[in-house]
């Protein structure tokens, strides 16, 4: 999945994702590296764009 910095803080699961896919909510850094993968869901996330300067 494709993120901005709107999108930050990141977290999973997504509020639009099914409820066969909730699990307990995780923040995740995308910022550091430009992508992250969930560790309960293996969802694999992409930052686009510049970060926000308080990230």
């Amino acid at each position: 999945m494709h993120l901005g910095a709107g999108d930050l803080p990141l977290f999973c699961p997504r509020p639009d994702a099914p409820l066969w896919a909730r699990h307990p909510r995780v923040y995740l850094d995308v910022t550091t590296t430009g992508e992250v993968v969930c560790p309960y869901c293996s969802a694999h996330y992409l930052f686009a764009g510049e970060a926000p300067k308080h990230h």
